[in-house]
């Protein structure tokens, strides 16, 4: 016979893993991919900060609503894509099927985001995308992925206005062979030709390029008064270095990714300064007034000031995915119906899509001064005026 303490050891191990178990039903569980090896490693740590500043301010209110009714607890669900589109679509298929998560948030980059478009597709699953933008998911027709970024067409027509504005006339070009970069030349070329610019150089490079010297030389050779440069974060950083090194001086250069990033700042001090990158946000513009209190809450988490590319896309497309599941709830037909047809308060202003075009936001760019980015186009946002990029320090 077992002893009245035995017993009463057993109830409680009984009544402590149900409790454990009801907790870990009643938490809503969140599933994404990130590259936490591989090429794009660099540029995610921003996006997954974005993300848990923002689970932690649902959490510590009591849980996100659902349908506006009981408040459910966020528990994320993630893996390592390793940089890897194919590897993110197995992921997604895993979260989805396997893993029977409640929401999807998006991984990092363009590339990938057309890995998993497929996944979400097939399943029905709405995912409201960040730190990407394809014309390709339009062109496709897709319905159940949007983009809190502007698309490539906005930036490839829209550069040459600021380029215009600001009087430059000889244009060089390099792009990596990545989908962001080269749907932004696709729509870019035209636009500057329509202008009226001359292009003066024109290249792509691999993804794993190690060395731009010779790139760059014949880029300085062409004496341009503007360099175009459609990177991803890793190439930017190697971009700036060569650049210092040669004495590439031309008054705009434009690195597509990465220098809002908070480590370019620290690796670059003033040499950052003039480069111009994109980004339609800033803790400072009156309109949007949730920005300042999101840069506040990111910086007193972090220690650091948030991307104001990637850190705002992310945490824009986890507002929408929580006022969309308070207003509907956890069904996937309505939560696409009202991601489709919604518009949504968030600390980049009203977001509201066409398609999975994020037409609600304006289009915009940044540039670096005096180690803060400073929207500088267009004129009805702007927060600072463009300065020609100075020497090299």
């Amino acid at each position: 016979m077992l002893s009245k303490r035995t017993v009463m050891g057993l109830v409680t191990a009984a009544l402590l893993s149900g409790a454990a178990t009801a907790q870990a039903e009643d938490s809503l569980r969140i599933g994404r991919s990130i590259a936490r090896t591989g090429m794009f490693a660099v540029a995610t740590p921003v996006q997954q900060q974005a993300y848990d500043l923002w689970r932690d301010q649902v959490n510590a209110a009591g849980g996100l609503s659902i349908g506006g009714k009981a408040k459910r607890k966020i528990e994320f669900v993630s893996y390592d894509d390793q940089s890897e589109p194919a590897k993110a679509a197995q992921i997604y298929e895993k979260l989805i099927s396997n893993d029977k998560v409640d929401l999807l948030l998006a991984p990092w980059g363009t590339a990938t985001h057309i890995g998993i478009a497929p996944i979400v597709e097939r399943h029905k699953f709405p995912l409201v995308g960040a730190t990407a933008s394809s014309t390709l998911i339009r062109e496709l027709g897709l319905k159940y992925m949007w983009f809190t970024e502007k698309m490539p067409d906005d930036y490839g027509n829209d550069l040459p206005k600021l380029l215009g504005a600001v009087g430059m006339k000889r244009i060089a070009i390099i792009a990596m062979q990545l989908p962001l970069a080269l749907e932004t030349k696709k729509f870019l070329v035209p636009a500057l030709q329509k202008a009226g610019m001359e292009i003066v150089f024109n290249q792509e490079y691999p993804p794993d390029i190690k060395d731009m010297t010779g790139l760059l030389t014949s880029v300085k050779s062409a004496a341009p008064d503007a360099v175009i440069g459609l990177s991803y974060p890793a190439d930017s950083i190697l971009y700036i270095t060569t650049a210092r090194e040669i004495g590439l001086q031309a008054k705009f250069q434009f690195l597509e990714i990465g220098p809002t990033e908070p480590f370019f700042i620290t690796k670059f001090g003033e040499n950052l300064d003039g480069i111009v990158t994109l980004g339609h946000w800033s803790p400072d513009q009156k309109a949007w007034p949730k920005a300042r209190p999101f840069f506040d809450a990111y910086k007193a988490k972090f220690n650091e000031a948030p991307d104001y590319l990637d850190s705002v896309s992310s945490y824009v497309s986890a507002e929408i995915l929580q006022q969309a599941v308070e207003k509907v709830g956890l069904d996937r037909a309505k939560l696409r119906e009202a991601i489709a047809t919604g518009t949504f308060d968030t600390i980049n202003g009203p977001v509201r899509f066409d398609g999975p075009t994020n037409v609600g936001t304006p289009n915009g760019y940044v540039q670096i001064q005096k180690g803060v980015a400073q929207l500088v186009w267009p004129d009805q946002v702007k927060t600072s005026d463009f300065a020609p990029k100075g020497p090299w320090k």
